[in-house]
């Protein structure tokens, strides 16, 4: 059994959130590029274009992504409440 300090459950915590939340957020910005792409070359300037795009992306991202998501959220917080008596002693 190796030790765990509250730094490294803290790191790994971090690592998970980052891991976990970049999918959605790449996609956020691929889609937001190609609209701007696509708006330069047609010269539109209509800023709240985008959003509907990015919306339907992410919530498609979501759902393709989310169980994956959550299952790895979910392992985090159990290893830590099972390591939970590793800080309290």
């Amino acid at each position: 059994m190796g030790t765990l300090s509250v730094a490294d459950a803290f790191r790994q915590a971090l690592w998970v959130s980052m891991v976990s939340s970049m999918p959605i957020l790449v996609i956020a910005m691929l889609v937001g590029l190609v609209i701007g792409i696509v708006q330069t070359a047609t010269s539109i300037q209509e800023q709240t274009l985008a959003f509907i795009p990015k919306i339907l992306a992410v919530f498609l991202g979501l759902l393709l992504l989310g169980p994956w998501m959550g299952r790895t959220v979910l392992d985090m917080t159990r290893f830590l409440f099972e390591s939970l008596y590793r800080f309290v002693s």
